[in-house]
């Protein structure tokens, strides 16, 4: 009666890549597209709560989500872009990240593809729907240094962690 959740909690998902393609698939058939022409830009909205609970409204087209976990560096909501970790800490929680679709995108400057896995092994099998057991997907997340220097960082965002 309410209509559906301004945000989602990510990690509570059993199956995410399902929900991001039921995303896609929803603005495709709201703007008449063909939904392998649709991919995600991401906007990470560090000035709401970590749980989402003050976003006043959903989003036009997309959806808030919540509850990931970035390894091997931190996000700083003082330039809105990723940084070193902190000494001593090995995961922090990523803010609330917006997944807007757009069509055709082809990808912006200045943002690390940082994948997008259920657990910390970073390793799983395909299934017989065709996806990973483990990698849910990439998610391109500003930054002020070059993606390759995250990509030796080893960074990577999580839905669990072991404890």
């Amino acid at each position: 009666e309410k209509g559906h959740p301004i945000n989602f909690w990510v990690s509570g998902l059993f199956f995410p890549q399902a929900f991001f393609t039921a995303v896609m698939q929803n603005f495709a058939r709201a703007h008449k597209f063909a939904i392998d022409r649709i991919d995600f830009d991401v906007e990470v909205a560090d000035q709401y709560q970590l749980d989402g609970s003050d976003i006043p409204e959903a989003p036009p087209a997309g959806c808030y989500m919540w509850g990931m976990f970035l390894e091997g560096c931190r996000w700083d909501d003082k330039v809105h872009a990723l940084a070193p970790s902190l000494p001593k800490q090995l995961f922090v929680q990523l803010p609330v990240v917006l997944f807007k679709p757009e069509l055709d995108w082809k990808g912006k400057e200045g943002v690390y593809p940082c994948p997008v896995y259920k657990v910390l092994s970073r390793k799983g099998t395909l299934s017989t729907t065709g996806h990973s057991t483990n990698f849910v997907r990439d998610m391109v997340v500003p930054c002020r240094e070059h993606p390759d220097h995250w990509i030796r960082a080893g960074v990577a965002a999580f839905l669990a962690l072991k404890y």
